[in-house]
């Protein structure tokens, strides 16, 4: 036999106590243990005089029983939806500082279906509904749980107007083991409503058609169209049962999508009216400056992002993004966006003057970076972000944020941050703007090539570590309140996934080749579902959308990678050696070989690499042949397959050879890497130290 809930140590506040249906609540939360404050105004069933004895009656027979209660009488405010609000507003914070808290709302099958002569009464019912469904939002992530009921039981309201005997199968006592159950703290029901009586419960839920998209791109929707629709708008068939807000927005979203208008926005509604000029407010918003911040980075950090978005040591030629070591080790150029997200993080869109951003209905609608230098494998940048205008899509509105990224005084990067605010548009501002990174459509073809990645279960967990700690990515509670059944991948992570894809496909993995990538964000992606990127070339610039290949669904549309020429990025690399201070080490060894070259191939008998760096770049390359004929030094790489190569900048060559630094020290601190037989760097020590006197 299950085990009886009880609610000892809970304080329960029980509202309209004095009779029926609260009096039933009272008094069975106190036979179970709880202390029960009994609030009633003791006036008449039509809300009219005050009283205490009501309350007192029940008090008085609950302590009787041996339980414990204080009667309340101060709730002289308009009862149900008001009445509601601020009994649960004064209870919330300590709710929320004790973790817990349960709350029932009482509406009605007026409010929920509607009654011949009570609109009144069935909107504040209805509201009750709203207001609870808001409250389950809100309180889940302090484990405090909202409910509502809708009861359909006996009370004064209804003597005289129902027979005896209904009534006495209606009564209270038949609605009152739900509200204990919803009540207790075991019970994780959140955001439902049921209807209860005569020992019957149910739970009710939204339906919603399918529907029909009733408007083409650059068409204006009209009343004929939805006429034509109306049969498939009203088919129940096939029907949904959306839950939450979010299944609202994403089906709009995705109506939008199918859209796919031009200029990312809808075409005018002719039946609406909308001024030219906008609103005086957005004259502080085009211009506003967000406070410079700084994006400190280190190798473990592109190293970390490169992971996030599906660089692995399966691709060989992948190991340039996820191993220093590597000779040709080198940042992603779509880390810049990590660089620059801060602008949007703690709140900063709040503090965009003469805008009021309901942070529920913002999206990340598109994305747009250009590099204008390499991005350094480590750095400290400054950033500079600001509102670049602000655009009328009709349905919302967009932002547009651009981020600047420094080097000191030198550009490195640019980001341009398209925020959707869903259903703040239609203030009569502009749509376009000539500021705006417009997307571009692909091309009608079939895809000149196609790349797919299966993403893992823990790809939204590693991308994450990359800065971006939205739980929707990794909470399952907070992703069900957000309305997806399990948390989602970051779009930003389907974005570097995507322009890895095509570094890969047109570019060979050279960074040095990517100049700008522009996305729009059609829909989202689940971790361990397989990430589809279709790629179209026309000169320079590759078009690409990338799908869900489980489902065939669009996740990023209408986008593109700009690749610099392969003579331009020619031009960008410093000719080998420049006025490194090493050239003249490797020279000076090259001409003591000559005398003693095939001494030395005995006792080494090996090639060695070295990869002298410049400003994070690879600056010139030296090989120390000991191991073929009479040994020699030539600058390059080596030809055939060194033992051992070495990598370090021109500085800590020169430390290491005039014996300033240890060689293991520099090793063991990041200063020198190596691979291959590293044990050889023993016999290599003396010949830097006996033969490159300068």
């Amino acid at each position: 036999m299950a085990s009886m809930l009880n609610f000892y140590g809970r304080v329960v506040l029980v509202t309209g106590a004095g009779g029926g249906l609260g009096r039933t609540y009272a008094l069975a939360f106190a036979e179970r243990g709880a202390s029960v404050v009994v609030n009633d105004l003791g006036g008449d069933m039509k809300g009219v005089g005050k009283g205490s004895l009501a309350a007192d009656k029940v008090v008085e027979e609950i302590r009787r029983k041996g339980g414990k209660a204080v009667a309340n009488y101060d709730m002289i405010q308009r009862v149900h939806l008001r009445g509601s609000f601020m009994v649960t507003r004064a209870a919330w914070d300590h709710m929320k500082k004790q973790n817990f808290g349960r709350i029932i709302m009482t509406s009605s099958a007026a409010g929920i279906y509607g009654n011949f002569g009570q609109a009144n009464y069935s909107a504040a019912k209805l509201g009750l509904l709203g207001l609870s469904n808001s409250l389950a939002v809100e309180g889940k992530k302090n484990n405090i749980h909202c409910n509502t009921v809708a009861p359909v039981a006996g009370s004064r309201m209804t003597q005289g107007f129902l027979p005896e005997d209904l009534i006495e199968a209606l009564k209270p006592e038949y609605v009152a083991p739900l509200v204990l159950w919803l009540c207790h703290e075991s019970c994780e029901e959140n955001g439902s409503v049921f209807e209860v009586g005569a020992g019957w419960i149910g739970k009710l839920r939204w339906e919603r058609t399918l529907g029909a998209l009733v408007r083409q791109k650059n068409q204006p929707m009209t009343p004929e169209a939805v006429k034509a629709n109306w049969t498939k708008i009203c088919d129940f068939d096939n029907a949904t049962k959306p839950q939450r807000i979010q299944d609202s927005v994403s089906t709009v979203i995705e109506a939008l999508s199918k859209i796919d208008s031009s200029d990312g926005g809808i075409s005018a509604n002719n039946l609406s009216h909308a001024t030219s000029a906008a609103p005086s407010g957005l004259v502080e918003a085009v211009g506003y400056k967000f406070p410079p911040f700084s994006s400190s980075y280190t190798e473990v950090d592109t190293i970390m992002y490169a992971l996030g978005v599906g660089a692995s040591i399966k691709e060989p030629k992948d190991l340039k993004f996820i191993y220093e070591g590597n000779s040709d080790f080198s940042c992603l150029p779509t880390f810049g966006v990590i660089l620059a997200q801060k602008s949007l993080g703690g709140g900063g869109l709040a503090e965009i003057p003469g805008l009021s951003v309901n942070f529920t209905k913002v999206l990340h609608g598109e994305h747009y970076l250009e590099l204008y230098k390499p991005l350094p494998n480590a750095g400290d940048l400054k950033c500079e972000a600001v509102v670049a205008d602000v655009l009328d899509k009709r349905s919302g509105l967009v932002i547009l944020i651009d981020v600047y990224s420094y080097s000191g005084k030198e550009l490195i990067c640019y980001n341009q941050f398209s925020v959707f605010v869903m259903g703040s548009g239609g203030f009569g501002g502009k749509r376009t703007s000539d500021k705006d990174k417009v997307a571009v459509a692909i091309p009608s073809r079939p895809p000149d090539a196609i790349l797919t990645d299966t993403t893992s279960l823990n790809q939204a967990a590693l991308y994450r570590l990359s800065g971006d700690w939205n739980p929707l990515h990794i909470d399952p509670d907070f992703a069900s309140l957000a309305g997806f059944d399990r948390p989602i991948l970051h779009g930003l992570c389907t974005f570097g996934f995507s322009a890895r894809h095509v570094l890969q496909q047109y570019a060979d993995r050279d960074v040095l080749r990517f100049k700008a990538i522009k996305v729009r964000f059609a829909k989202p992606v689940y971790p361990g579902q397989t990430l589809q990127t279709e790629m179209w070339k026309e000169g320079n610039r590759i078009h690409f959308q990338t799908k869900v290949q489980e489902t065939g669904d669009t996740v990023i549309s209408n986008a593109y990678v700009d690749l610099v020429p392969t003579s331009d990025t020619l031009a960008k690399i410093p000719s080998e050696g420049g006025d490194l201070q090493s050239n003249l080490v490797f020279e000076e060894i090259g001409r003591r070989l000559q005398d003693i070259g095939q001494e030395m191939v005995k006792k080494v008998n090996a090639v060695f690499e070295w990869h002298i760096t410049k400003g994070e770049k690879i600056a010139a390359k030296w090989t120390i042949d000991l191991k073929n004929g009479a040994g020699k030094v030539y600058q390059g790489p080596a030809k055939g397959s060194a033992d051992a190569t070495f990598i370090l900048s021109d500085e800590v060559f020169m430390e290491v050879v005039l014996g300033k630094l240890d060689p293991q020290k520099a090793f063991f601190s990041g200063r020198l890497k190596a691979r291959g037989n590293i044990m050889l760097s023993q016999k290599l020590q003396m010949i830097l130290k006996d033969y490159a006197k300068i």
